[in-house]
């Protein structure tokens, strides 16, 4: 029998009120040190980890041009580039799209653009450790990070979320599986400008 892959699913949908509040800037497209846009890094790394990545992208914005630079450079970054009509409704809107693309995966890692310091290495323990009916989370200095891992049993979960509500709620501490990690970039975001330097 064929294994089924397991998938990544990377939310590139929002802009960061907090990076530029008067909207100018999207934070998913400056660069990092090294000249590398964030979403592109993050995407990087999960693309090294998991192979098969779907990007979820805002599908039309005021801010058009720069939702077309995104797209364009994260299908460069070999990701499957899915434009979400309801992408403004919120972050649960972009997660059910994404996985819905993938509904045959053995299981999603659900990664956000803004997180580009976690190590491929770290998404490839959570895919690792899945199991259709276990969530999977990793942990640094007791802490709960990103990126989260969600097995097959998930889907209709996954697929019925829609405006701001995350997969928080999908979270059953029961059926969580941690792993312990001295990754620090599982809980590194981008939110500030300031950010991008630390």
């Amino acid at each position: 029998m064929v294994q089924r892959p397991v998938v990544g699913v990377l939310l590139a949908a929002g802009r960061g009120s907090r990076f530029d509040p008067a909207g100018a800037a999207n934070k998913l497209l400056a660069p990092l040190p090294d000249g590398t846009p964030v979403a592109v890094q993050s995407a990087r790394h999960l693309k090294q980890a998991l192979g098969d990545v779907v990007a979820v992208v805002p599908a039309a914005a005021t801010h058009g041009a720069q939702v077309d630079q995104l797209a364009a450079w994260l299908a460069d970054a070999g990701c499957e580039v899915l434009r979400c009509s309801g992408a403004a409704r919120g972050m649960g809107a972009s997660l059910a799209a994404g996985v819905g693309a993938r509904p045959q995966a053995a299981g999603w890692i659900i990664a956000l653009a803004d997180m580009p310091w976690i190590a491929p290495e770290t998404i490839t323990q959570v895919a690792r450790a899945l199991h259709a009916h276990h969530c999977v989370a990793p942990f640094h200095a007791g802490q709960r990070g990103h990126p989260i891992g969600f097995g097959a049993d998930f889907f209709a979960g996954l697929t019925s979320l829609d405006g701001d509500e995350g997969a928080r709620r999908l979270l059953d501490p029961g059926a969580l599986v941690r792993i312990e990690t001295d990754d620090a970039g599982i809980l590194r975001d981008v939110d500030t400008p300031a950010d991008l330097a630390r």
